[in-house]
């Protein structure tokens, strides 16, 4: 088949009614996530996990996948609106977004955002399309020592893109390899690192880890924040930009789509990295970069069109590599296991209704969310008034419920309540979660390959360097590992320089 023809097997799959309703639960859910500051894509994905477990696999993927790039959308009202991201990725928009409210211009702000999002949506989505089929085809030249190679330059580039130390980035990742080891030996059947503990002796259970250090940790964070929610007090009207606005906007929505959809792409890349630097580039490029933080709109268009790209950009390792671009793609990937499906490149030929039918599925979702962002701003605005008094005891208590739903197994519970207490003091350290997940995630994996590749070569590590592919995954790796703390050092010693 054509990827016409695919598409529209991909369309029929996402029409059914169990697929379609649940598509909009993901995208509702995600919205309404996104709107709400302080929890995020990540943590609700992580809450909700358990609930997808009695589902069949298309219609809980589709709803996992909903919540992401719905999120994304609902980020940029409480931005506009508020001065307050309720996402990550949209930080960047609060610069120019809400000084456009002040002036009177919410409405223009607001609809630039969701059309932006909406293009920008609908063209990662085709380009998902079109990548990942090419991409599966490359990919199935692949042996054990490429995959270990992949995986370990994911891992580096993650590390490298690191928004905080570079050395903490290292440390949490290397933990998160230490304790997907845990458990039983794939090899030799004995049990390593369990302490004696019954529990572990299967290992360290993903969704109780990534609920604790997303779901309760997030709890003990914002209960220490006084957030401050000024709504601002004007009309919203003129939703569709003036013709000026749009002329100013369609360059930096079209760039930040191109810009968002290949960060997406990388490990680590993601919607936070793509606005931001899209938000540079519309800078750089400007003729009055001076505006820039004083309501300028392409400062809207460009990191919300790159933010939403990038959601279809990170689908792309996921679904034909088996690599999980960031913290989300990390927790579908736990969610497709879970379901018995192990991306690879044989998921297009092996399982056509479920990649198709989510792929399209994130078309008509895009539909959806721009139905759901214009004419429901009001409700959204309405629902930022929910105080967190009522809202974060309701979190902790889907946690329990959720964690003890996998297995009932009180051990689930303790589990998430320890890596809740580990995941807010790592918080407070300014140690991020995000390598520790993607090479907990990884790590048994590449345990598997990289001793299927020294059973092949017979114990030679030469076989990582005699093969091109992963000769150059791996010296690639090694080069920017090296080049990060060459540049980690010298920035170091500038600040030595200066504080002496």
């Amino acid at each position: 088949m054509g990827i016409f023809e695919q598409a529209l097997y991909g369309f029929q799959v996402s029409l059914e009614p169990a697929n379609l309703a649940f598509c909009f639960i993901g995208v509702l859910i995600g919205t309404l996530i996104g709107v709400l500051p302080g929890i995020g894509p990540a943590a609700t994905i992580a809450l909700l996990l358990p609930a997808t477990f009695h589902l069949p696999p298309i219609p809980a993927i589709i709803m996992l996948a909903g919540i992401y790039y719905g999120g994304m959308y609902g980020g940029s009202t409480t931005s506009i609106l508020v001065n307050i991201p309720g996402e990550a990725a949209s930080v960047v928009t609060c610069l120019d977004g809400y000084q456009m409210a002040l002036k009177g211009k919410a409405g223009p702000a607001l609809g630039i955002a969701a059309i932006g999002s909406f293009i920008a949506g609908t063209c990662s989505i085709i380009g998902l399309m079109i990548a990942a089929p090419i991409l599966a085809k490359v990919a199935l030249q692949f042996g054990p020592p490429e995959y270990f190679a992949v995986m370990c330059l994911g891992l580096t580039i993650l590390i490298y893109l690191a928004r905080g130390s570079l050395i903490k980035a290292l440390i949490m990742g290397l933990f998160g390899l230490f304790l997907s080891q845990i458990g039983m030996d794939i090899v030799t059947g004995k049990f390593r690192f369990t302490l004696g503990i019954m529990g572990l002796s299967d290992g360290i259970d993903l969704v109780p880890m990534v609920m604790g250090l997303f779901g309760i940790s997030e709890v003990l964070i914002n209960l220490e924040k006084v957030i401050k929610r000024e709504i601002v007090k004007t009309k919203i009207r003129d939703l569709f930009p003036n013709l000026d606005e749009w002329e100013r906007s369609l360059g930096a929505i079209f760039r930040g789509t191109i810009l968002g959809f290949f960060l997406g792409v990388l490990p680590g890349g993601g919607a936070i990295i793509s606005s931001f630097a899209s938000y540079g580039v519309e800078k750089r490029i400007s003729k009055y970069p001076e505006k820039f933080g004083t309501g300028v709109i392409e400062g809207v268009a460009g990191p919300e069109s790159a933010n939403n790209a990038a959601t279809g950009g990170a689908f792309v390792p996921l679904l034909t590599l088996g690599i999980p671009a960031n913290v989300v793609m990390a927790l579908i990937f736990g969610a497709l296991l879970i379901h018995g499906i192990q991306p690879s490149p044989f998921l297009l030929s092996e399982r056509p209704e479920l990649f198709w039918g989510v792929v399209c599925s994130m078309y008509i979702g895009n539909v959806m969310l721009l139905v759901l962002n214009l004419p429901l701003i009001w409700i959204w605005v309405q629902v930022l008034r929910v105080p967190y008094k009522i809202l974060f005891p309701v979190i902790l208590l889907f946690c329990l419920i959720g964690a003890y739903s996998i297995g009932n197994n009180i051990f689930d519970v303790f589990s998430m309540i320890f890596f809740g207490v580990l995941g807010y003091l790592f918080r407070k350290l300014e140690y991020e979660p995000a390598p520790l997940i993607l090479a907990f995630v990884l790590g048994r994996i590449m345990e598997k390959t990289f001793r299927q590749s020294l059973a092949i070569s017979h114990g030679s590590f030469s076989i990582f360097f005699i093969r091109p592919i992963s000769a150059i995954l791996i010296v690639g790796a090694l080069i920017l590992l090296v080049t990060s703390f060459i540049s980690y050092y010298k920035k170091r010693g500038s600040l030595y320089e200066i504080g002496g």
